[in-house]
């Protein structure tokens, strides 16, 4: 079966994201004053091919735990749809 995925990746909140840091300065300057804190995230699509769902889920989860997202530092989470 063919499944797509959404891939969300976070900055722990406790971490420190200076490029958020950075664009919230930018949109201070630019005036827009009500924006109280910019995080910013990597967006992931990925298609995958598997037996199950169940199996699709467990391949994404270890792919993110350990090629595209930095869990001492990030967190996931994914979206999967059938195809």
């Amino acid at each position: 079966m063919l499944f797509n995925s959404r891939i969300y990746v976070t900055l722990r909140p406790s971490v420190l994201d200076p490029a958020g840091v950075a664009v919230q300065s930018g949109a201070q300057q630019l005036g827009y004053h009500g924006v109280d804190s910019i995080r910013i995230g990597k967006y992931i699509e990925l298609s995958i091919t598997a037996e199950s769902e169940d199996q699709a889920r467990q391949q994404l989860d270890e792919m993110c735990d350990q090629l595209l997202a930095n869990p001492v530092i990030e967190n996931y989470r994914f979206e999967l749809t059938a195809v």
